[in-house]
């Protein structure tokens, strides 16, 4: 199996050098300075007429010859601009999930094979109106035995897909292994974990069953909101692979003039769309990673944002949540010392390092941001700054928070395509505000001690099993009293690693029980 990701590494890199993906201009990040000279060789290679085109259609079309697995792939480097470097991210983000259909023809014995007799209830089905690297969506008409006919979506993966994704992501480790061993300066950027970042998301992607149940999930968060609007899922036509929702009408918000032309206002659009996004992420901790133009429409009637394809969802605990919430408000308010303070508490920049230098790393990102015309306010480069300044605070990736990062920027991205005048911080203040707001009142307080308890309840739990399992072993000392002296010392020995256990988990409960809300 080893050999055969490194006879597929080596194809890949054949195929992305002789397409011209290596012919990328500016300079590279600081730890991946050490591959100029295997990228010079690699394009050695390099087709000559690749030469007259431009450096995204090489690269585009060099990771779609290779198949989902690397469209995937390249999309997910498009969020690490301190790996690739911010013109390679650049031009990643451009990369369009757009995959030719498989065979209609396949579509009725998949349905069969998935839904069994639940298949003849879905009719009608139309020839795929969306096709990317995983699944493909076909319009269809539900006849239940007992209800109402209905318009639906039907999302079907790929056949062998998953098959698919698994070999190439073997190849992604072992490439990943390759970097980190022979250039060390790679192993501050993670690349493993990046491959564990993608290789999660697939294996998420690749269950429609998981994508039903985030949609239920989300439409139990969102309930008592307004501005935004899901899709429900048919849970009678739902299988590992198949995957029915109710069909939602709506313009694309990429089709400005269309929006336009129903008198949709997109100033208020934007604003649903980013608080939405931000209601999501430090309300409730969940939120839709894959926000890009084409999975979102506008309600015509009620000018609410429409979104769908949740197969790649984003989830943050409580701490993050409180980190974002905490770095958004520091930029809004200017205290950037909150900002770096913050940094230092999750982990992105290591101890040995100075709050104080870090903050005014910080106010050199912020201060230019205001007393600026709203339009010249980005997330994106407030991230690509932060990015910038990696080598020089050891900054460390965080793979947790590598989704939310590249959602920010993307949701942002939109937004500002609706409302070019977009003020992102004047937009984030009421949500963010409040969240923090209520965290430091009694509410908050309640809700974190709630947690608390339950990390205290469920390790007391467990100790009565600790108890138990030094009984027995107490039990079988007295039992064997008169067996050779080493296993008396091994039984001995395990009494001493159960009791220790047991102080360390006291320990962490005490700490718990005493530790400030």
């Amino acid at each position: 199996m080893l050999l055969g990701a490194y006879f597929r590494l080596i194809r890949a890199g054949y195929v992305l050098a002789r397409e011209g993906a290596l012919s990328i201009p500016g300079e590279l990040p600081p730890a991946l300075a050490p591959l100029r000279f295997g990228i010079w060789l690699g394009r050695l290679i390099e087709r000559p007429s690749v030469r007259r085109t431009g450096h995204v259609e090489r690269l585009n079309k060099a990771l779609n010859l290779l198949g989902p697995t690397y469209v995937k792939f390249g999309q997910t480097l498009a969020t690490r601009p301190d790996v690739v470097g911010a013109q390679i991210a650049n031009d990643l983000s451009g990369l369009q999930d757009k995959m030719e259909p498989f065979d209609a023809a396949l579509v009725p014995a998949i349905l069969v094979a998935a839904l069994d007799g639940k298949a003849a209830e879905l009719t009608e089905l139309s020839p795929p109106i969306a096709a990317a690297s995983i699944a493909q969506v076909h319009r269809a008409r539900l006849r239940p035995a007992n209800g109402m006919a209905k318009t639906v979506a039907v999302k079907i993966l790929r056949p062998g897909v998953e098959a698919r994704f698994m070999a190439d992501i073997e190849s992604f480790y072992a490439a990943a292994r390759l970097a980190e061993g022979m250039v060390r300066s790679t192993r501050r950027l993670r690349p493993t974990e990046v491959v564990e970042t993608l290789d999660r998301s697939a294996r998420l992607e690749l269950d429609l069953r998981l994508e039903a149940a985030a949609i239920s999930e989300m439409a139990e968060n969102i309930k008592d909101d307004t501005g935004f609007v899901i899709p429900t899922v048919s849970w009678d036509h739902v299988a590992q692979n198949v995957l029915t929702t109710s069909w939602v009408d709506g313009i694309p918000i990429r089709d400005h003039a269309a929006l336009d032309a129903a008198g949709v206002d997109r100033k208020t659009l934007a604003t649903k769309l980013l608080q939405s996004f931000l209601k999501h992420a430090i309300r409730d901790g969940f939120f839709h990673a894959d926000m890009h133009p084409g999975n979102l429409f506008a309600d015509p009637r009620t000018g609410d944002v429409i979104a769908v394809d949740f197969g790649i969802m984003g989830r943050i605990n409580r701490k993050e949540r409180r980190f974002l919430a905490d770095i958004l408000y520091g930029f809004i308010t200017r205290n950037y010392r909150l900002v770096a303070e913050r940094h230092f508490d999750i982990g992105y920049v290591p101890k040995d390092q100075s709050v104080d230098d870090f903050a005014l790393a910080i106010r050199s990102i912020g201060e230019p941001l205001h007393g600026r015309t709203a339009s010249d306010i980005s997330m994106a480069r407030v991230l690509g700054q932060l990015f910038a300044i990696t080598d020089l605070f050891s900054m460390q990736t965080r793979p947790e928070l590598v989704l939310l990062q590249k959602s920010m920027v993307l949701v942002e991205g939109v937004a500002r395509a609706l409302d070019p005048q977009l003020d992102i911080w004047t937009v984030a203040e009421p949500v963010v505000g409040d969240w923090l707001r209520k965290e430091a009142g009694p509410i908050g307080r309640i809700e974190a001690l709630t947690e608390q308890l339950k990390v205290f309840a469920e390790a007391a739990q467990r100790l009565p099993v600790i108890a138990a399992q030094a009984e027995l072993a107490l039990a079988d000392y007295h039992a064997g009293k008169m067996r050779p002296r080493s296993d008396r010392l091994m039984r001995w020995a395990m009494l001493g690693v159960l009791g220790l256990a047991g102080l360390v988990l006291l320990a962490v409960l005490w700490r718990l029980t005493l530790a400030p809300l």
